[in-house]
């Protein structure tokens, strides 16, 4: 078995995630926290043109960045599926 991944969120996608029904939350929250053991789980998808991949968790959408050397999981954004990909 392989050792795991840190996760580490990034200010804006912390707030993103506050900002989210309670009712989503806690599944949002166990779908992050399941990225640590395996980064790239069945479903997920590359986004295009960037090395970021995304997971769907219901209506949102976890945009993430995966660094294997130094073993980390960086979310990027969280955000229902309507909106996460739109340019701000």
């Amino acid at each position: 078995m392989t050792a795991s991944y840190s996760v580490v969120i990034k200010k804006s996608a912390e707030r993103e995630l506050r900002a989210l029904p309670k009712e989503d939350l806690r599944r949002v929250v166990d779908r992050i926290r399941a990225l640590a053991g395996d980064p790239r789980p069945h479903g997920n998808e590359k986004i295009t043109g960037q090395e970021r991949y995304r997971i769907r968790q219901g209506d949102y959408r976890i945009v993430y960045a995966v660094d294997d050397e130094g073993r980390t999981v960086e979310i990027v954004k969280i955000g229902h599926r309507r909106e996460v990909y739109r340019k701000k």
